[in-house]
Parts: structure tokens; C-alpha cells; sequence
């Protein structure tokens, strides 16, 4: 289905729920499966986390992740620790491009048996539970950090817990460290120093109830909007805390060189353009929040302002190549843009008409949503609006709150 987008008038004194992490939502869900007893409140309601109750749910042999990285990085470590139970773990076209190796290579030095049906290195997997007994485990971490996280999820499960080494520079490490506060909060030992955690076994957790924060990453669209929209502009997002666990609640410091500020009061904030920020060039490091590196470059051409943007190696194995995704669809506003394996470059400013843009959103979630703020300068087309579901259900809904029409082509 495909979206015409354009605003009517931007709506303050607007007040939005965003659903519960998915980030969060899809660790919780795995410790749920290894300690029953854990209560979960505020649970995304994406299709990422949809699709892991699923493969809980179902009783059949093949366990079908679609689009979802998360799920396949998270259900291989716990599938390979299911003892007497044999799984096909597979998904999409483009999920059968995405590189398992390093994550298979560390469960089986802990033993695991897990095979490739296909291509080497990549899915669908063949994984034959076992009584994982080993303690130690290094794996390269310069590639995804979701890889470790798997394995940091199963570690409490193991007999004696697990020791992990990493090799190289840790890439996304605030979504290692959410892993580990995740497993901290619900009572389990845990531990990051220098290149080495450890996890502590556990037969029962401690706290037995986690409310799930709202997701960050969902909110750094409206951050986009506000920078977008004139000054004095203002909504309010419920359930985010100031000392959150997510890497992404680092848009409350980048966005002031936007001119966006965030209050808070309690568990709700609130995005204000407090000045329109003249800087002619922006650059950002983005090893540590690369979800948000679509939302700043938009941010950036919107507003007129040449940016660069590195550590985004990540990018390239998402639901999309996303550098080249946004590559192309930035072209298509005039704009020249450069891109190198970790880096996309904005260096030139673009003049918007009246004239409606079609978006390609290459199956990607984020491709959907970090554009639509543009709105606010010249309307769109958004091909393929309903990928926003894999994350956001109802980001169309809310968008249509702050005074965008939205039609139906």
C-alpha cells in the first residue's frame, strides 16, 4: 500500500504513546522463555516481537523469522540450548543475506550443533538442541552486537554461567549494555570490563516484573518533525526516562544542534524548537546509535545542513543495504551524497517544491519513517507505507494526530 503524505497544519500541544521497545521487548521475551516466571509489561507490539512469540508459540520444526534480525540472532543461541529439540530456523530473501557465521561459530565453541542448509554463513540453520556445558567463549565484536546479546541472554541458563571475550572494538555498544542492565535488573550477576563479561548462572530471578520502556528509536522521528517545524513547535511523548537504557536517548543531545530541547516530567517528555540552529556543517559518530543515522541525514537535508555521518558499518547487513538506500532516495531531492563502507556524506542543500516525492522503502521500517518528517517541506509518496509495522504499527495513525493528511493512492 502506498501513502500520499503531505501536512495541513502542524499540531502542538500534541501528546503520543509509542509502543514499548522492541529492543528491549525481544531480550525480556527470550528471558521469559528461560525463567517463566518473569512478568513483562508495556510489550511492543511490532512485528519483530510478534514474530519471536510466534516462533515460541509454534509447535512446528521450521521457525519462519521473516524480516527480523533480532529474532534470528536471539532464537539461534536459544534454540542451540534447547535440549532434545530439533528446529530449521529461516526467513526472508534478504534475511538469508544477512551473516550468522560469527554467532554460529561461537555457539558451537560452546558446543552447539547447528549447521547451514544453504549457503555457508548465512541462514536457514539446522540447530539440534543440546545441554550446553563450556563457560568460555570469544567472539569477534566489530560486527553486530546482537551477536553477543544472544549469547549474554542464554549465559544465566548455562550451568555455570558464561565467560565472553571480545576481539576487536565493540560496535553498538549501548545495546550491550542494555543486554547486561536488562539481565541486571531482573536479578542476575553481570559484568562488563574492559573486553571481557561475565554472567553468572541463575535458576530463579530475583525481581520477577520489568516495564518496558517506550522506544527511543520510534521517537527520534518526532525529533526530526520538531527540528523540522518552526520555532516555538512542541509535542510530548509518554513513558521515556531520562536515565534510560537505550543508546538511541542519545537524540536529546544531538538534536540541540537542531535546536530541539527535551524536558522532562516523570516518565513523559517534551520536544521543543527553542531556536533555529545556524551551523553549516554537522558530524556525528554514530558507532553507538547507528538506527538513528537515517533520521539525522533527513533531519540534515531538511534543514539545509551538510553533515557526515561515520560508524555506520553496521548499515549495510540491515533489512536493506540502508547506506545505499538512502543514497538513492536522497538523489532524488538533488541532493549529492557520498557513501564509503562505514560513512554516508550529505554536501550539498536542496530546494523543495510542491511537487509530491515517491520513497522507496526497500522492506525497511526505518526508510518509511526517517523520511516522513519531510512533510513538513513538500509532500510525499511513501511506497509500501505498512513496512512501518516491523516496528511502529501505528506510526501513520499518530503522524495523522500532529495535522498530516494522509491518503491512500
Amino acid at each position: 500500500m502506498d501513502y500520499r503524505i503531505e501536512i495541513q497544519k502542524f499540531k502542538n500541544n500534541q501528546t503520543l504513546t509509542i509502543s514499548g521497545s522492541k529492543s528491549e521487548t525481544n531480550r525480556l521475551l527470550i528471558l521469559q522463555k528461560l525463567y517463566p516466571e518473569l512478568l513483562i509489561e508495556n510489550v511492543s507490539d511490532s512485528d519483530d516481537s510478534l514474530i519471536m512469540k510466534q516462533c515460541f508459540e509454534n509447535d512446528t520444526k521450521i521457525k519462519d523469522v521473516h524480516h527480523t534480525g533480532t529474532a534470528m540472532r536471539f532464537l539461534t543461541s536459544y534454540f542451540a540450548l534447547k535440549s532434545n529439540g530439533e528446529v530449521i530456523l529461516t526467513g526472508s530473501d534478504r534475511m538469508k543475506q544477512r551473516p550468522v557465521k560469527i554467532l554460529v561459530d561461537a555457539l558451537r565453541q560452546l558446543g552447539a550443533d547447528i549447521s547451514y542448509m544453504e549457503k555457508e554463513g548465512f541462514p536457514p540453520l539446522r540447530i539440534k538442541g543440546k545441554n550446553l556445558q563450556k563457560d568460555f567463549v570469544e567472539i569477534e565484536a566489530d560486527v553486530s552486537s546482537q551477536y553477543i546479546s544472544s549469547l549474554m541472554l542464554i549465559a544465566p541458563a548455562l550451568p555455570n554461567g558464561l565467560n565472553i571475550r571480545l576481539k576487536g572494538v565493540a560496535t553498538s555498544v549501548s545495546y550491550i549494555k542494555m543486554t547486561l542492565h536488562l539481565l541486571q535488573s531482573v536479578g542476575i550477576m553481570a559484568s562488563l570490563e574492559n573486553q571481557n563479561i561475565h554472567i553468572q548462572p541463575a535458576t530463579k530471578l530475583k525481581n520477577k516484573h520489568f516495564t518496558v520502556e517506550s522506544d527511543w528509536s520510534s521517537a527520534s522521528y518526532y525529533y526530526s518533525m520538531i527540528a523540522l517545524a518552526p520555532v516555538g513547535s512542541f509535542i510530548s511523548l509518554k513513558n521515556l526516562k531520562k536515565n534510560s537504557l537505550q543508546g538511541d536517548a542519545a537524540l536529546t543531545e544531538i538534536y540541540k544542534d537542531f535546536g530541539v530541547h527535551t524536558f522532562f516530567e516523570h516518565t513523559t517528555i517534551t520536544l521543543k524548537k527553542v531556536a533555529n540552529r545556524q551551523k553549516k556543517t554537522i558530524n556525528y559518530q554514530l558507532n553507538n546509535t547507528p538506527d538513528i543515522a537515517q533520521t539525522i541525514i533527513v533531519t540534515c537535508m531538511g534543514l539545509g545542513i551538510e553533515c557526515k555521518l561515520t560508524g555506520l558499518h553496521t548499515l549495510k547487513i540491515k533489512e536493506t543495504d540502508r547506506l545505499q538506500a538512502l543514497k538513492n532516495e536522497l538523489k532524488k531531492f538533488g541532493a549529492l551524497v557520498i557513501t564509503t563502507e562505514d560513512s554516508i556524506e550529505l554536501k550539498s542543500k536542496v530546494h523543495f517544491t510542491k511537487n509530491p516525492i515517491e520513497i522507496n522503502t526497500y522492506q525497511d521500517h526505518r526508510m518509511a519513517m526517517a523520511f516522513a518528517p519531510l512533510v513538513l517541506k513538500q509532500p510525499l509518496i511513501i511506497k509500501n507505507s505498512e513496512v512501518v509495522s516491523k516496528s511502529y504499527p501505528a506510526f501513520w495513525k499518530d503522524l495523522e494526530q500532529l495535522g498530516v493528511r494522509i491518503t491512500t493512492l
